[in-house]
Formats: structure tokens, C-alpha cells, sequence
């Protein structure tokens, strides 16, 4: 107990919850005590980013690295965790907020770093819908852009991974607005929490009904979406990968 209270050694979350127990706090108390431990552990690897994001992307990247699944919708951009290096660089540059290259470069290692919740033991499940006009838009270049095409295809055959292609004859849809994450997690830690990007940063929605109409707004894009085989290879044709 000394050690834990002068932070010397970390808790694991059987102890804290029997400490939780024994101390006789209510259920609701325990969850949310859970809850920030589990958030705390998740940050410790990124800690020394923290200096070069923002407040939102902080939190971004806690419930990213506690999530057990993720559906994400994008209009614009290929999706951090599936960027490479290169592509992120060009993204990060085009900011309206910084021109510090050693706070470009700091962000650039942060995206690159949270990829390898991708490779972990039990990696979260993905579910990426992509507009048509991702494919098209040649950030960084055409070399740069091409390198992220077959990085993306490679991408479509990971295990936890559904990546849908939503072409332009799909019309209108029930996601026009904006792009946005979902994120799960495991039962009984957290609720869903959503969050959709702005240029001056992002926004996290936890009320039980917009969680609902995103959720459905995702449905209707998956709907809308060419299937994955057929969503591979509008990828494959347009990055000359083997189909």
C-alpha cells in the first residue's frame, strides 16, 4: 500500500477494484475510478508528446488507446492510424495551427506511434468507410500518394479490419456534414463516445441519443458502401497494387 500511495508502483485492477470493495464505495464510484486508472495507464506512452497537441487531441488519443472498436467515417483524408509517414507529414504541415517544425515533427511521431495499437496482442476492431474522393486526392504528391494507396490495400486484408470505399454514385447520404469517429469500449468500463473534427479542433459527444444518430448515420454509410472486396479493388486499381 505505501508504494502505491507514494506512486512507486502502479495498481492493477483486480487490487484497485477489492480496495474499491473494501473501502464500500457505491458501484458508480467504482466504474468511474476504474475508468481513470484504465485512461492514466493508457497515457503513460504518449506523455511525452503531450506538449505538442492540444487538449482535445490529448483526450483523442486516450479513448483511442482504450477502445476495443472504432467505425470511422472520413471525407477528406485517409484516417491517422492508417497513414504513412509521409502522407501524415503533408497532412500535419497543411495545419492552420502550427509552423514549428519541431512541434511538426513531434506530431508526426505521435500519429506514427499510435499505430502500434494495431499490432498489440488484442488489437481494437476497425471499421473505416471511406469517401471516393480519399482516393483521389493526392496528398503529399503523387509518389507520397501512391505509397499510401498500397499501404491502404495492404491494410484492407488485416484481421480487425472492414474497409469500405463510398463511390460517388452513392449520392447523398446521412453523413454529408462531417467526418467522425465511434468508439466502443469493453463492457461495463465506459459508454460510447463520439468525436468529429473541426479546424479549431475537435468535439466529444457521450449523450446516449447523438450517439444513436451517429451510429445510424454509419449505418446508413456501410449501406451506401461498395463491399470490401469490391472496395479493394477500386484501391488496387488506383495504386497499381495486385488485385
Amino acid at each position: 500500500m505505501s508504494r502505491i500511495e507514494t506512486a512507486r508502483t502502479g495498481i492493477s485492477e483486480p487490487d484497485l477494484d477489492r480496495l474499491l470493495a473494501s473501502y464500500g464505495l457505491p458501484d458508480e464510484d467504482r466504474v468511474r475510478l476504474g475508468d481513470l486508472a484504465r485512461r492514466g495507464r493508457a497515457r503513460v506512452w504518449w506523455t511525452a508528446y503531450r506538449s505538442s497537441v492540444p487538449d482535445p487531441y490529448d483526450e483523442y488519443v486516450a479513448l483511442e488507446a482504450e477502445a476495443v472498436a472504432m467505425a470511422e467515417w472520413e471525407a477528406q483524408v485517409i484516417p491517422g492510424l492508417l497513414q504513412t509517414d509521409e502522407y501524415a507529414r503533408a497532412v500535419i504541415e497543411v495545419g492552420a495551427d502550427i509552423a514549428d517544425p519541431v512541434i511538426i515533427q513531434r506530431r508526426l511521431a505521435l500519429r506514427m506511434a499510435r499505430q502500434a495499437m494495431l499490432i498489440r496482442d488484442l488489437p481494437p476492431r476497425l471499421s473505416v468507410v471511406l469517401d471516393e474522393s480519399v482516393l483521389r486526392r493526392e496528398v503529399g504528391g503523387r509518389d507520397v500518394f501512391e505509397r499510401q494507396l498500397q499501404h491502404l490495400y495492404d491494410a484492407s486484408h488485416w484481421a480487425e479490419m472492414e474497409l469500405l470505399v463510398l463511390p460517388f454514385s452513392a449520392g447523398a447520404h446521412a453523413a454529408l456534414t462531417e467526418s467522425f469517429v465511434i468508439f466502443d469500449f469493453a463492457i461495463d468500463t465506459r459508454a460510447p463516445v463520439v468525436h468529429s473534427e473541426g479546424l479549431t479542433g475537435g468535439q466529444f459527444r457521450t449523450r446516449p441519443e447523438d450517439v444513436r444518430v451517429y451510429r445510424g448515420a454509419f449505418d446508413d454509410l456501410r449501406r451506401r458502401a461498395l463491399p470490401v472486396e469490391a472496395s479493394r479493388s477500386v484501391i488496387a486499381r488506383l495504386s497499381d497494387a495486385p488485385s
